[in-house]
């Protein structure tokens, strides 16, 4: 019988119900390739699928197939241009937070050193990209898990990123105030029948409250006792809550409440203004 191809390979994977791309990914990961060599794999689909790389392929399609998130098998994730590395104690980033990270860095002047927080900071991954863009920036990052701060500090000694990391519940024990908070926090219903499809991933960092709002209830309430006069709140959210969030915003005292859409034109991410001589008491 003669040897599988690593196109067969890739096809067998394929079968299992996986979508192309994501076989091609596992191929090069079992491979040991590096996931931007997709031409490598068309060049070379004739070539022989070492029998190693051909078991872990399979083994890691059936995962996939699983619903076990891509960045958990291969144990990396590409966000904003840093690959970070993750694993089932953070939640895998999406490209859809990029938006945060955009709206973020336009609110703020780039030449101007200040002091920022990203709240339930998983992998790192918004205040990584962050510190990236703007060295200058204090960069601060918070989680209410150890296990994700873990993989945060590590994510941030690996890129050699300083970001100051601090273990707690939103904004409730931080002594100092910031020119900008920013947040993915959980927004997802509890009962939300999506949930069923993330069972690989941390639920904690997913679901908040009946509505999905719990968690945001809280930053928006939080916020203003922690954020510098003029200083901003930037918050990603569900795709049908903005009009919510916005009225949350507004009814907390917020100023020029907006929100801003993904690449798919959906409202991804709301947010306001604290204004100098706002009331901190609402």
């Amino acid at each position: 019988m003669p040897p599988v191809t690593i196109t067969q390979a890739i096809q067998h994977a394929q079968s299992l119900g996986l979508e192309r791309l994501d076989a091609q990914l596992l191929a090069l990961h079992a491979l040991g390739r590096a996931s931007s060599e997709r031409a490598w794999l068309l060049a070379h689909g004739n070539d022989p699928m070492p029998d190693d790389a051909g078991a872990q392929l399979r083994a890691h399609a059936v995962h996939r197939a699983g619903g076990v998130p891509l960045a958990y098998i291969t144990g990396f994730k590409e966000f904003y241009g840093l690959p970070l590395q993750v694993d089932a104690r953070v939640l895998d980033p999406r490209a859809d937070t990029e938006t945060l990270v955009d709206w973020a860095l336009e609110r703020m002047d780039a030449q101007a050193p200040a002091s920022l927080i990203d709240l339930g900071t998983g992998s790192g991954a918004i205040a990584l990209a962050l510190k990236h863009s703007r060295s200058q920036w204090q960069v601060h990052a918070l989680d209410y898990s150890a296990d994700a701060l873990a993989v945060a500090a590590a994510n941030a000694a690996r890129l050699g990123l300083g970001v100051q990391f601090h273990q707690g519940s939103w904004l409730q024990h931080m002594p100092q105030c910031f020119a900008l908070i920013v947040s993915n926090p959980p927004y997802i219903a509890a009962q939300d029948a999506h949930l069923a499809a993330l069972t690989h991933e941390p639920v904690q960092a997913l679901a908040s409250g009946s509505d999905g709002l719990d968690d945001i209830r809280s930053i928006i309430r939080q916020a203003p006792s922690h954020l510098q006069a003029d200083g901003w709140l930037l918050l990603e959210h569900g795709y049908y809550q903005a009009g919510t969030v916005r009225t949350l915003l507004q009814d907390a005292g917020f100023a020029s409440v907006q929100s801003r859409c993904d690449i798919a034109g959906i409202e991804r991410c709301s947010g306001g203004q604290w204004l100098a001589g706002a009331d901190t008491s609402i």
